[in-house]
């Protein structure tokens, strides 16, 4: 039986499956979240605009405003801004987030719903290291020349440029500045992703002979991303902050709890939710694009006869509905 449990597939494939599967991952990785990060990108760019703006002097409204103005001022590719550090990344971090999460729940012997969250979370931790840089540069980027046309002044050509300069002046430090917040961030994030995942899917008898399987894979993976990002969404305000912090030549917070403390001094709780429309909007249509591709593609495989059988390993049994 083929596992159509996407967030458990890696764990339910024999180790012959898995060899197979090693061999054409990074296609399906590449495509899945090119198509996410394209989609998904200008939401992003409005969510980091609204997340670090002055309070005193707001240069946006709200979500619409503040795309209508990007549009207006800086064209529809002001939009884009920053594209470059997820299209650079993102293969190595779908591999590393699936290959991670299917491992970790294969080592815990039992495909249960606190064994995914643990296995999610696992993931969500390792791949910080990849996501904390990438994220910095991104954001960097995005904030880069608010407002303009044409960029006046141009501290950085691109994301990889981003990044050798700040390593160049800050170091190590540097390009990994808002590393604990992205943990803090991303660990109960990917654990609350992968599980929501399987449940949704378990419950809504996701199998591969359904004639409504893919409309059902889509609605998963879309609620998927957004309970994820809403169970962590005011860390990523302040990772967002830390990481913008100082590009004026100004710098206002000296760690997580100075930005928590002032940011809610300053603004009040409503801090913690800018941007959060812009986010919720993307969530749901970028993440079920990517779960519902990787498993379409592994029942492409399997109907094509590509793909061994994946049958549970003798110590993990097939998952049962919930």
């Amino acid at each position: 039986m083929l596992c159509t449990h996407t967030s458990g597939w890696w764990s339910c494939c024999s180790s012959r499956a898995r060899k197979k599967l090693q061999s054409n991952n990074h296609g399906i990785n590449f495509i899945s979240g090119a198509a996410g990060v394209l989609v998904g990108h200008p939401f992003d760019t409005v969510k980091v605009r609204l997340q670090v703006q002055n309070v005193e002097k707001p240069l946006y409204r709200g979500t619409f405003h503040c795309f209508q103005s990007i549009i207006k001022q800086e064209s529809a590719f002001g939009l884009y801004k920053g594209i470059g550090s997820p299209m650079m990344g993102l293969t190595f971090i779908n591999a590393l987030v699936f290959g991670v999460q299917g491992n970790t729940l294969r080592a815990l012997g039992k495909d249960t719903p606190l064994n995914q969250f643990i296995a999610g979370s696992a993931a969500g931790a390792i791949q910080c290291v990849i996501c904390c840089p990438m994220e910095l540069a991104k954001t960097r980027m995005q904030l880069q020349g608010t407002g303009e046309y044409k960029l006046k002044t141009k501290n950085y050509k691109n994301s990889l440029d981003c990044l050798i300069k700040i390593y160049q002046k800050e170091g190590l430090r540097g390009i990994n500045r808002g590393m604990v917040s992205t943990f803090i961030r991303e660990t109960p994030s990917f654990g609350f992703y992968f599980l929501t995942y399987d449940c949704m899917t378990r419950y809504l008898g996701c199998e591969a002979e359904d004639s409504y399987v893919i409309p059902k894979l889509l609605f998963s993976g879309g609620m998927s991303g957004i309970v994820s990002w809403l169970s962590t969404y005011p860390m990523d305000v302040i990772k967002s902050r830390l990481q913008a912090d100082g590009v004026g030549g100004v710098t206002q917070y000296s760690g997580i709890l100075d930005c928590i403390r002032k940011s809610y001094h300053e603004e009040g709780w409503r801090v913690f939710t800018r941007g959060l429309t812009s986010t919720l909007l993307r969530a749901f249509p970028v993440n079920a694009a990517t779960f519902a591709t990787v498993t379409v593609f592994l029942m492409y495989m399997k109907s094509e006869d590509n793909l061994p059988e994946c049958e549970p390993a003798p110590v993990i049994p097939q998952p049962s509905s919930l």
